[in-house]
This record gives structure tokens, sequence and C-alpha cells, in this order.
């Protein structure tokens, strides 16, 4: 009888676990300019958030912009130039940056190894031949730092006004052409009788602890903001019980836009 009830319960369990919400795990991250050395390094997007939608964002906001009597106005080719030409002069600046930090540390380096030898001793020249040599060119370095963060500065001026004109106008564009875009939203998710749920992703770049939902078509929605751009993702998904889906949001899946 007991052995009855024991197999009665967990039988139980099974059909709980299979009616369940089903689990899904976001992980994000993307490739870096290595900080020690050369080439990239991937590093974990912590402190974002993430969205699982049952109904694709993207689709309401393009019908909403193509039922618009005016079109959304574009970014002009000459400012997106500009911008480029501040980016790669700002590039310029943190190499020059860079290589003057990495030359003052090896000052300081050569400089305590110093103060252990005589200055007859051949060790102390060799030292004291390569500290010169560093030494003079930091000062060149320098030079070429202030040099290159005055062009950068500059050029960054010229496109704030430009940039910010530009901002304005799809701006208020978007405030007129998407009202009520959150009243289609709430119909979409009643009509889909399926679930809204966000979280945030962890300091391993791994958002799991609110993402549970009935089985279903989901789209996964997040952005990131980098210096002059942000790289956005509305990632479709097909969730069913069973194993977590698992979903990697990275550069390679992620739409790159414009940030002005």
């Amino acid at each position: 009888m007991r052995c009855r009830f024991l197999l009665f319960s967990l039988s139980l369990l099974i059909a709980a676990s299979a009616c369940g919400p089903a689990e899904i795990v976001v992980t994000m991250e993307i490739d870096v300019a290595n900080p020690d050395g050369e080439g990239m390094v991937t590093r974990p997007l912590s402190d974002i958030e993430i969205q699982i939608l049952p109904y694709d964002r993207d689709a309401v906001f393009d019908s909403m912009a193509s039922a618009f009597s005016t079109p959304e106005p574009p970014i002009p080719e000459e400012l997106i130039a500009e911008r480029a030409r501040v980016q790669e002069a700002q590039q310029e600046w943190t190499n020059y940056q860079d290589r003057w930090n990495l030359i003052r540390d090896t000052l300081q380096k050569l400089s305590t190894a110093l103060e252990q030898y005589n200055r007859g001793e051949s060790t102390y020249v060799v030292l004291f031949r390569e500290w010169n040599d560093f030494d003079g060119e930091l000062g060149d370095v320098e030079r070429q730092m202030n040099r290159s963060f005055d062009n950068f500065t500059s050029l960054q001026e010229g496109t704030i006004e430009a940039s910010n004109s530009t901002r304005m106008l799809r701006e208020n564009w978007g405030d007129e052409a998407f009202v009520g875009a959150g009243e289609v939203f709430l119909a979409k998710l009643r009509a889909s009788g399926l679930d809204a749920v966000a979280d945030t992703t962890d300091a391993s770049g791994i958002a799991r602890q609110n993402l549970r939902v009935k089985p279903g078509e989901y789209w996964v929605h997040a952005r990131y903001e980098l210096t002059y751009t942000e790289l956005y993702w509305n990632i479709p998904i097909e969730v069913t019980r069973g194993a977590p889906v698992q979903v990697s949001l990275s550069r390679a899946n992620a739409e790159e836009r414009t940030k002005l």
C-alpha cells in the first residue's frame, strides 16, 4: 500500500513539473580590446536588463512608422562620417595615452631596479641606458598625446550641435508616430495568453532567476550602450518545456545602431 502511495505521489510530481513554466537562461558578453596586450578578450555584460516578450516589438514600431504621415528623419550621412572621424581621433588619443602610461610604469620599475646596483656595475649601465631611451620616448609620446587630444576635442565639439539637433528631430517624430504603442503592446500581450518577464544579468553576464514563462514563441530584447553606438537585440526564440532554453547575446547577433 505504501509503495502504491509513493508511486502515485511521484506521478503527481512529474505531472506538475510537465505543466510548470519553462526556464530561459540568457548569457550576455562581448569581445573588447585586451587592456593587458594585443588582441581581443571576452567580457560578460553585467547589470543589463533582459526582456522576454511574447510579441515582436520591432514589428509594432515598423507598422506604426509606416502608417504615420511622415517618414522618420534620417541621420545625415555627413554627420555619420564626421562622428566616425571623431571616433578615430579618440582612438588615436587613447592609444597614445596607453603608450604614455606604459612608458611611465616602465620607468618607475627601472628606477626601482637601478637602486639595487652601483653605478659602475654592468647591469646598472644596461638598465640606465634602457631607462634613458624610455625617458626620451616619454616626452615625444606626451606631445603626440596632447596633440591628438586637442584634435579629438575639436572634432567632437564640431559634431555636438548637429547631433543634438538630429536627435531632437527624431525624438519629436517618435513621440508623435508611436503614440499608443503601449496600448498596442498590452493588447498583444493579452492576445498571446503568454508571459512578459524581465531580469538583470549578474556579474557573470547571466540572467535566469526571473525568466520563467509558459511555452510559446517569444522575443529576447536587450540593448547595451557603447560610446558612439548601441548594441540592440530582438531575437525570436521558441520556448518549450524540458531543459532550459539557452540564449547567447553577443556582437555576432546584435544590431549595432548609431547613438546620438
